[in-house]
């Protein structure tokens, strides 16, 4: 099972450095008006995939913030309920 992971990686890994040669010609990005940045495609697409990828991470540290917090304040809660034993039941004959 490890070789055919380690196989699909090989050719992702592949299929990205020859897209990467493939893309090198200069290209634009018109940001405002005069301010132009002239660098090859694939550096620009790396740019902003790299820039997704940290809004997504960003978008969702709020929510395992509040998660973390609420179960810290769940374990308190049942930290602090006495425990309740149960009478010892006969065995079903």
């Amino acid at each position: 099972m490890t070789a055919l992971i380690w196989a699909t990686r090989l050719i992702i890994f592949s299929f990205l450095v020859v897209f990467a040669l493939q893309n090198t010609d200069t290209a634009s990005l018109n940001f405002l008006p005069g301010q132009v940045w002239q660098a090859p495609l694939v550096i620009i697409l790396l740019v902003f995939f790299a820039g997704g990828a940290m809004l997504g991470v960003l978008s969702v540290l709020g929510v395992i913030y509040r998660q973390r917090r609420e179960i810290s304040r769940l374990k308190r809660a049942a930290d602090q309920t006495p425990s309740v034993v149960l009478p010892e039941l006969p065995p079903n004959l």
